[in-house]
């Protein structure tokens, strides 16, 4: 017999053991219907970022949450990256918009 063959079962017993009280089967069980959770939420107010220029002052309001130490240094290091990932979204964007600015005036 497979291993694929028998996962129904297999996971049918551990559920039984869990309803049982076996502990290891219960942690198991709850793994799967509750996963641990791999990071937490930042509760940070960061100015409206609507132009690349913005970022700075999304960096500098984060910057001072980690200094004031409203957020460790590595969640300040993951939220940096979202607005740097972000900024150049926008950098993108206004390129793209200023691109087909300049072939609209060229084509005519």
């Amino acid at each position: 017999m497979r291993l694929e063959d028998a996962g129904e079962d297999i996971a049918d017993k551990c559920v039984e053991l869990a309803l049982a009280g076996e502990t290891t089967a219960i942690r198991l069980v709850l793994e799967r219907i509750l996963p641990a959770r791999k990071d937490a939420a930042v509760d940070l107010d960061l100015p409206r970022m609507t132009s690349a220029a913005d970022a700075a002052n999304a960096m500098a309001a984060l910057v001072s949450a980690v200094a004031a130490g409203d957020l460790a240094p590595s969640e300040g290091e993951a939220v940096s990256r979202l607005i740097s990932t972000y900024r150049r979204t926008l950098e993108v964007e206004d390129l793209e918009r200023r691109i087909t600015a300049l072939e609209g005036r060229n084509s005519s």
